[in-house]
């Protein structure tokens, strides 16, 4: 995943589709007799594909507009009139202002963004910081990984003075022992205390792994990792936190200092 990543990215190449499939189930947000019987065909097709339709918006020049998504990435679709073609990407106006932007902020974006806000609030997390932090920012971390410890140590004046609470979901996956550690740090009496030794002691080994993972443990790690995937991550520190709009913003590797303020926000 690049760094910086938004939700609002979208493809820009045309890709003509069409019509065949069977039909799929109908967008939430319109009655299903009615989603059914609207949608055409070729949207049925792209469904058949992957492609998850969050719903309708108007669109210029005899064109029908779809929202959806495919992953975690917002995607306009344009039927044409005929209703036998559709072109995915991006429709731009005479001022080149993309013409799907505010649809799909409004059906995909928004609702993906608290979708996903949730998975990480039920995610398998330990807390760096003070509870009642105004700003929460989550971080996927192996015990093992140099990156996610520089971010720990760059991001304490932010949790020190009460600014931010870092919530770190624990992965295992650089090394053999990393998830011993993780499970180390998740089982310990506060795990908060445990993350912060093995931080501490980082240079010297890190805290000390657990010789057998429990299933419980386990279980937990591999949802952590499979959650990580889910969200586009290929590895360690993969960085969440919402906007002043309340979209998710990710960055996938350690922050560049002078973006340390945009995660993290005034020091």
């Amino acid at each position: 995943m690049p760094s910086p990543t938004s939700l609002m990215a979208t493809l820009t190449l045309a890709l003509a589709v069409s019509a065949c499939g069977q039909a799929a189930q109908p967008p939430a947000a319109q009655p299903p007799d009615q989603a059914a019987a609207d949608k055409p065909a070729v949207i049925k097709a792209i469904e058949q594909q992957g492609l998850e339709i969050a719903g309708e918006f108007e669109a210029p020049g005899g064109l029908r507009g779809f929202a959806g998504v495919a992953g975690q990435r917002p995607i306009a679709v344009y039927v044409t009139p005929d209703g036998a073609h559709a072109i995915v990407g991006t429709l731009v106006d005479e001022k080149g202002a993309d013409v799907s932007a505010p649809a799909l902020q409004r059906l995909v974006v928004e609702p993906m963004s608290k979708r996903i806000w949730a998975q990480l609030e039920e995610s398998h997390w330990v807390a760096d910081g003070n509870a009642n932090a105004p700003r929460v920012v989550y971080t996927f971390g192996d015990p093992n990984c140099p990156y996610c410890h520089r971010f720990w140590q760059a991001s304490r004046r932010w949790v020190q003075s009460g600014k931010v609470q870092l919530r770190h979901v624990l992965v295992g996956v650089i090394r053999e022992d990393s998830a011993n550690k993780a499970a180390a740090i998740l089982m310990a009496k506060s795990p908060s205390e445990a993350l912060t030794q093995n931080e501490q002691r980082f240079d010297q080994g890190g805290i000390q792994g657990l010789p057998v993972i429990s299933r419980e443990v386990r279980d937990r790690l591999d949802a952590n990792e499979r959650l990580m995937s889910e969200l586009g991550f290929q590895g360690t520190p993969g960085i969440l936190f919402r906007d002043q709009a309340g979209l998710i913003q990710t960055r996938s590797g350690l922050p560049a200092p002078e973006d340390m303020e945009v995660v993290l926000g005034p020091p």
